[in-house]
This record gives C-alpha cells, structure tokens and sequence, in this order.
C-alpha cells in the first residue's frame, strides 16, 4: 500500500503559486513525451524487420546456394531456402505487428490527451479567475489601508487643532474626520467582500486542484501500467518470434537428419557412371623386336600385263659399235 499521493505532496503557500501543478502537468507531459519515443521505436524496428525480411527472401530465391547438389543433401538445401524464406516472411509478419502495437500506444497516447484537455482547461479558467479576485482584494486591501492612514492623520489633526484653530477651522477638521470615516468604512466593506469572495474563490480552487491531482493519478497509473505491458507484450512477440525462427530451423535439421552420405554416393554414381574397366597398363616395347617378329604383309597378285614379243638380235652395222652382253649386262664394243 502506497503512502504518496497527488493530493497531499503538490501545494504551496503561495495562494496565486501554480508550482505544485505545474510539476504535475510537467511530470505528464514527459510521459507522453516517453509513449511517444516507445510508439517511434516500434515504427523504426518494424521498418528495421520488414527491411530484413524482404532481404532475406531476395537471398533464398535469387542467391545459389548447393545448386547442383544431388539427392538427400539436394532435399535438404531446398528445406533449408524454403525454411529461410519463411524466416523472412515472419519477420515483415512481425513488422506488421509492431506498427499495430504502435498505432495502439498512439490512440491510447491521443486518448489521455483529449481527457487530460478537458481538466487543464478548468484548472486554467480557475487559475486566472483566483489570480485576478487574488489582485482585487490586494487593491482593496491597499486602499483600506491607506484609508485607515488618513483617518488616523484626520483624528491626529482635529487633536492638535482643538485648543489652537478657530471654530471654522475645526469645522473642516471635523469635516474631514467624517468623510475619512466614511471612506474608511467603504473600504473596509469592499475589503472584507474582496476577502469573502476570495476565499470562496479559494475553496473552489482547492477542490478542483484535488480533483485534478486525483484524476491526474489516476491517468499516470493507467499510462504506467500500458506502457509497462506495452513493453511486456513486444518482448513476447520477439520471443515468439524467436521460438517460431527456431521451428523453422528445426525442419531444416529434420532434414539435415535424413541426409545420407551413402545414398548421395550411391546416386552419383548410378547417375554419372561411365564404365567399370580401367584402361589397360602401357608397356615397353622395343622397337627393333617389334620389327623382327611383324609379319611381312604380302601384296596382292598384279593384274596380268599384256606383253610384247621377243626383241629382234641387235645387229651392228658398219661403222657402229658392237653391242655384247656380259652377265646380262649390255656392253658396247668401240
């Protein structure tokens, strides 16, 4: 149980002192002030989200990642950019989100403003009412005062004069004594009604400083009590979001458990496979030993030729050369 309250904590001795009011109203306006940077905060972290989100998108749809991995570990990656995808997909969600938290804290913000409005224009029209009934009867108090000086120097005088002036001049004395007592007594009348009236002045604006500090209270707890949970709730939904991210990744290691090394060899394999026969050993060979055991390679019979008869005997006319053959060689005798 609370032992501070508005009511008791925010006065002054000074009647026309608006300090005590002026510290609440401040105090207020620094909370709307603190509403608004959190609603501000909300809007620049659902742009911050948002941005991220479509970031992350154009990442799983546009970058390559394992492009031409095969099989389970094909699967896998494609779990992977689709869980990614999602992840980003959350996050502009959760934009979304923040800037309807934000336009929550801007309504309730715009609807303590409107119902606070209504008191501070009350408080005001008192203020200048008790400032101006406090200003009269200061007056009305100075010229009674200033009555009461004059009647005193209009009593001193018929004094001094009592045993001096003549019979006329006493006359004006006594004359003056009357219309100082006169005036005095309008003066103290108008005083005591300035004062009368001030003092109902007063109470009224006692009242209504009470009822204001208790409604003022009332309006903080309510915007401490919003903005705590307003603060709660966003923690909440990042958390959730965080859980959520983490769903998503848990498909992505589902996945990445149902991938075989095995499997993914085995399918390459069968896929790929270009024969089971490596090429055979290179040997020396000796050129000269290759040469001696080739097979000569028998050309094909020739075509039968026609041919000519038998050559006439040569025969060596006078004056030639003798023709003789030696071991089938032609030999020319000179």
């Amino acid at each position: 149980m609370r032992e501070a309250w508005f009511r008791d904590h925010f006065w002054s001795t000074d009647l026309t002192s608006t300090v005590g009011y002026d510290s609440i109203i401040q105090h207020l306006n620094d909370g709307r002030k603190n509403c608004k940077e959190f609603e501000d905060f909300l809007k620049e972290r659902a742009i911050i989200e948002e941005k991220y989100g479509k970031e992350l998108i154009n990442l799983s749809k546009k970058k390559p990642c394992g492009q031409t991995e095969l099989n389970t570990l094909k699967r896998s990656l494609d779990v992977f950019k689709q869980q990614i995808d999602n992840v980003g997909q959350g996050h502009i969600q959760l934009a979304q989100t923040l800037r309807e938290e934000a336009k929550k804290m801007e309504d309730f913000r715009e609807k303590q403003k409107l119902h606070r409005k209504k008191i501070e224009l009350i408080m005001e029209a008192i203020h200048k009412n008790r400032n101006l009934q406090y200003k009269k009867t200061m007056e009305a108090k100075r010229l009674y005062e200033q009555r009461c000086r004059d009647k005193d120097e209009a009593e001193q005088a018929v004094h001094r004069s009592a045993n001096q002036g003549t019979q006329k001049q006493q006359e004006k004395l006594f004359l003056k004594l009357a219309q100082t007592k006169s005036a005095l007594e309008d003066s103290d009348r108008g005083y005591q009604q300035n004062v009368i009236a001030l003092e109902k002045i007063r109470e009224e604006w006692q009242k209504e400083h009470i009822k204001a500090c208790e409604f003022f209270e009332t309006q903080e707890c309510e915007r401490i009590n919003y903005f705590r949970n307003a603060l709660w709730l966003h923690v909440n939904q990042l958390s959730q979001d965080c859980v959520q991210n983490d769903e998503k990744y848990e498909e992505i290691r589902k996945s990445l458990e149902m991938c075989s090394i095995e499997k993914d060899i085995d399918f390459f394999v069968n896929l790929r496979k270009t024969g089971s026969l490596a090429p055979a050993p290179v040997v020396y060979e000796n050129y000269y030993n290759a040469q001696r055991n080739a097979t000569p390679v028998r050309s094909p019979a020739p075509a039968p030729i026609a041919r000519r008869g038998p050559l006439p005997t040569p025969t060596s006319a006078p004056g030639e050369p003798d023709y003789a053959t030696v071991d089938g060689y032609s030999l020319i005798h000179r």
